[in-house]
């Protein structure tokens, strides 16, 4: 993988792109960038030692339907696409320095228009159960409320159900998924890694 400047690892919340990300922009010394850092959708809705649930945030889950969770989403990253595509025509450019870029908002329809050189495009899917085992665990769903149980409950609704129109998308377009299941963090880079040389050598 001589000549790729630029990694794209899209999925939805909770495959574990950052993480995989991070090991990927490390053995590449790349920079690692996250989607959500240029403009971030109302956040996951439960609490941490850090943070509370904002209110917009608890509102939005609690009132809209998945149909209209989904819908909010994609229209959040039509909108951001732009300066997502900025960011990674400016970073295939020669001289510029290598990035792996992850996140949600890699939409596959948007990334296979790309003409952007050295630029590589991988998405992340887990089974729905490992995804409501991940949301549930980082939300201590078994020690919530009601009430917070069903924000939860909402996001991984929306996940599952983005998740499927996602990889619905990539596969209609013949872009490349890894699934996570069972693989270790050095076992994923390490895909991300063979199918970003494959689209090199075969010059998608």
């Amino acid at each position: 993988m001589r000549d790729v400047r630029v990694v794209l690892i899209g999925g939805t919340s909770n495959t574990g792109k950052s993480t995989v990300a991070e090991a990927v922009a490390e053995r590449l010394g790349f920079e690692h960038r996250s989607t959500d850092g240029l403009a971030r959708h109302p956040g996951r809705p439960w609490r941490t030692p850090e943070r509370e649930v904002p209110p917009h945030v608890a509102e939005h889950y609690g009132t809209l339907t998945t149909d209209e969770l989904v819908a909010s989403v994609l229209a959040h990253y039509e909108r951001l696409w732009p300066r997502i595509e900025e960011l990674i025509t400016d970073r295939a450019e020669d001289g510029a320095p290598g990035l792996v870029l992850e996140g949600s908002a890699l939409w596959p329809e948007r990334v296979a228009r790309l003409t952007a050189p050295r630029t590589a495009a991988v998405w992340l899917t887990a089974d729905d159960t490992v995804v409501r085992d991940r949301v549930r665990a980082a939300g201590c769903y078994e020690q919530a409320s009601e009430g917070e149980r069903l924000l939860m409950d909402r996001f991984l609704a929306r996940t599952v159900r983005y998740q499927a129109l996602m990889a619905d998308a990539a596969e209609a377009r013949g872009l490349d998924r890894i699934g996570v299941g069972g693989r270790t963090v050095a076992e994923l880079a390490d895909a991300v890694l063979a199918a970003a040389d494959r689209q090199e050598r075969s010059g998608r």
